[in-house]
């Protein structure tokens, strides 16, 4: 069989055999075990060759049978992407489709994909956990964890990688995680707004069970000291928490000139409540969120707030897994963050 008979993808011609790791060695100019390190992950492939398997597949159209690829290798070749929050969160809160287009993205490079499940309910919880455990993925991306979350401890008891995204709050030795240096940069937002002279700088907290809620405000007060309650309000991380702990705030300290939102969806709740008010921002109160979030730029004024780097994340978490899959020990990545300033602030 010659390479001149795939010069079109496969189930374009009727009646055509479908290609295998035989033609696309032949198209490749390379060996058949050449073709089966790069199909298994590329180890001890050279970037010639690995280009020109690649270039072949796409030319042969050849097609994985992931079947016969398990029963060889005892992996299902696939990754689960947990979301520890209800169904809704996903739709509501921007940074989870960012990541998990990240991950998709990362896993794809490595010819795996991304299976979706949401775990917010005890019966959620039941449900992914059973399926976890029966053999339909190679691994884990655990994000939106809680302290205490069953489902934690469940899966970190177990055999199957797992990467969280986010400190996992009292399984830090046991499960890999990879996370943006939240305290820090509370730190620097904080201390951007003391230094455009803002005095009495309030804040909104994530959930205190999160470990964004906790080191968001742990920076915050880094920098701010010791000054009172009245100028700590809690949010969940939803729009409507950040409007509702925005009015408490303004009725518990009515001379606040800042506050910083730990979530820039909870700042667009805080910038409702400060309209409702008659406040203007900034000139009355500045506002910085945390995320640089796509909503960030289109809220009014634009947010300043905390980038996250959700490329890297999401990148770093599929390097972190794949590693746990070969077997490595369990590791941490924590990467810096960066301020952003625009008009709110």
């Amino acid at each position: 069989m010659t390479a001149q008979q795939f010069g079109a993808p496969a189930g374009t011609r009727p009646g055509r055999r479908r290609p295998t790791i035989k033609d696309v060695a032949a198209v490749a100019g390379v060996s058949r075990g050449t073709v089966s390190r790069v199909l298994n992950g590329g180890t001890n492939v050279s970037p010639s060759a690995m280009d020109a398997v690649n270039r072949a597949i796409e030319r042969t159209g050849y097609v994985l049978n992931r079947n016969a690829r398990s029963l060889v290798t005892q992996r299902a070749w696939s990754v689960a992407f947990v979301l520890a929050e209800p169904q809704e969160r996903f739709f509501e809160d921007p940074n989870f489709s960012t990541l998990l287009r990240g991950c998709t993205a990362e896993l794809g490079k490595h010819d795996i994909p991304l299976l979706l499940a949401t775990a917010g309910t005890q019966e959620e919880r039941g449900r992914v956990v059973r399926f976890l455990g029966s053999g339909h993925v190679d691994g884990v991306l655990l994000v939106s964890t809680h302290a205490g979350n069953p489902l934690l401890e469940e899966l970190s008891r177990g055999d199957l990688p797992v990467v969280a995204c986010g400190r996992p709050m009292g399984h830090e030795r046991r499960v890999a995680y990879v996370a943006a240096d939240d305290r820090e940069g509370a730190r620097d937002v904080v201390r951007y707004l003391r230094e455009r002279g803002r005095r009495r700088v309030a804040t909104i907290t994530g959930p205190l069970d999160t470990p964004g809620g906790v080191q968001r405000l742990e920076g915050y007060r880094d920098v701010v000291g010791s000054d009172g309650p009245d100028l700590v309000a809690h949010g969940d991380y939803t729009q409507r928490s950040g409007e509702e702990a925005m009015r408490q705030l303004l009725e518990r300290a009515p001379d606040l000139d800042a506050v910083f939102v730990a979530s820039d969806l909870m700042a667009l709740g805080a910038l409702t409540a400060l309209r409702r008010a008659g406040r203007r921002v900034p000139e009355d109160v500045a506002v910085a969120g945390f995320d640089d979030a796509p909503i960030a730029v289109g809220a009014e004024p634009p947010l300043t707030t905390v980038r996250q780097p959700m490329e890297r994340i999401s990148a770093e978490l599929v390097r972190l897994l794949m590693a746990r899959i070969a077997g490595e020990e369990p590791s941490a990545v924590i990467l810096p963050t960066e301020l952003v300033v625009r008009r709110s602030a």
